[in-house]
């Protein structure tokens, strides 16, 4: 019996790095993202390598075209089995001190309020079944905070805290729940790496979170950035 992937924000780097780490085990993926063309090309790539895989265009920031693409998605597929979210931030980017509640707002809707949209729609059904995992990507700003990233920080430190506070209240119904927070770039070099490192933590239940990366190299860039001017 094949097992289902679906991964929201399924771009050409991260997302691809993901669904062939799982893809190469026997899993089928969707991928849901704005961009019809290059998700097809994702499908046609995917497909070269013997992963079955669909496509479901929509932008995650309108809830009714998300759950639609997902409702697409498990009724080609079948029941979803583990949930990938990773939209990477776009614009507006702003410092901490230049945040407006807009800006803020902006944020919250892509890396947030998407992953509570998903993630409340496929978990009655992983509750059901008595299994099932959820992978919210963050970023390393939600680890420590970096002004030149004030609205993204904010939205991404949500999204990790309340992917731990999931993986303590869902352990007892059988749904693995957890972060996985980008300290790298990623690439066509390593973006395989990477999705193994998503493969390994799904294989890990007990545990709450990967940190892909070098936090340390993060934190040094941002106190270089806002040291005092000599």
């Amino acid at each position: 019996m094949h097992e289902n992937l679906v991964i929201v924000g399924a771009g050409p780097g991260l997302g691809m790095g993901v669904a062939r780490a799982f893809g190469k085990r026997g899993f089928r993926v969707g991928l849901i993202a704005r961009n019809a063309e290059r998700l097809a090309e994702s499908v046609r790539e995917l497909a070269s390598y013997g992963i079955t895989a669909s496509a479901h265009p929509a932008d995650v920031r309108d809830r009714g075209a998300l759950t639609g693409a997902l409702d697409d998605a498990q009724r080609e597929l079948g029941p979803i089995d583990v949930l990938e979210y990773s939209p990477g931030p776009q614009a507006p980017i702003t410092s901490a001190a230049e945040t407006d509640p807009d800006a803020a707002s902006a944020q919250f809707e892509l890396c947030a309020l998407g992953a509570v949209t998903a993630v409340g729609h496929v978990l009655p059904g992983m509750v059901a079944r008595g299994r099932g995992s959820l992978l919210l990507t963050t970023g390393v700003s939600s680890l420590f905070p970096a002004p030149f990233l004030g609205n993204v920080g904010m939205a991404m430190a949500g999204l990790r805290n309340w992917a731990h506070a999931l993986h303590i209240e869902l352990a007892s119904k059988g749904v693995h729940a957890a972060a996985v927070t980008i300290a790298t770039g990623v690439n066509a070099e390593n973006a395989s790496d990477i999705g193994e490192r998503y493969f390994g933590l799904y294989e890990s239940p007990e545990r709450a979170e990967e940190i892909i990366g070098d936090v340390a190299a993060f934190e040094s860039i941002v106190r270089s950035n806002v040291a005092p001017r000599p």
